[in-house]
């Protein structure tokens, strides 16, 4: 319990700041609503908090004795965030050629495994949070749980900010220059994870 509002604030920070899946929630609302955008948000908010509790259990442990897996994953995860850059940035109008749902609860939830973001958090949030002398499965739960709960909120907050900017982009020139920003900064959010 002591740890429960460090936990919090912590999860809030790291599910708020920018990175690539507020981002990809930003423009997915920008280009087809924030209802469109719901199940992306919800596949963010559950599939982090399972990822969490799978490297609570134990997944932490192969990357510490092989740190080429971690390294392997780092650069596919990179590579994968470079492929959705190049899409959004060559994104159309709506309405504009055949309609791009955003990503789905699906593969929001499994863009998880190869977002660096979540794995610099992951890899940082099990070891600050838990004791290892406590029960593991709950500690990770806790942590899972808390990550869960303030997942949705937090990426809402991107989904009505991109949502807003996209009365602001009601020319093609407008909208394609916020989708080409979004893309720069989506590559950006690379950044601390190589550095």
């Amino acid at each position: 319990m002591d740890t429960l509002l460090p936990l919090l604030g912590f999860a809030i920070a790291m599910s708020v700041t920018p990175g690539p899946n507020v981002l990809m929630v930003a423009t997915g609302a920008a280009n087809a609503g924030v209802r469109a955008t719901v199940p992306h948000m919800m596949g963010i908010a559950i599939g982090f908090g399972a990822m969490l509790l799978i490297v609570g259990l134990g997944l932490a442990a192969p990357f510490a004795a092989a740190p080429w897996l971690h390294t392997a994953l780092k650069w596919g995860g990179a590579a994968w965030l470079l492929v959705l850059a190049w899409k959004i940035a060559h994104a159309g109008a709506p309405g504009a050629g055949p309609p791009r749902a955003p990503l789905g609860f699906i593969g929001a939830a499994l863009f998880q495994w190869v977002n660096p973001k979540a794995w610099m958090i992951a890899l940082a949030a099990i070891p600050t949070f838990t004791t290892p002398d406590g029960d593991m499965l709950r500690q990770s739960l806790a942590i899972a749980g808390v990550f869960a709960l303030v997942g949705f909120p937090c990426t809402l907050v991107w989904a009505l900010l991109g949502a807003g900017a996209s009365r602001l982009l009601r020319t093609d020139r407008a909208l394609r220059a916020f989708n080409i920003a979004m893309a720069v900064l989506l590559v950006a959010s690379l950044l601390p994870a190589f550095l």
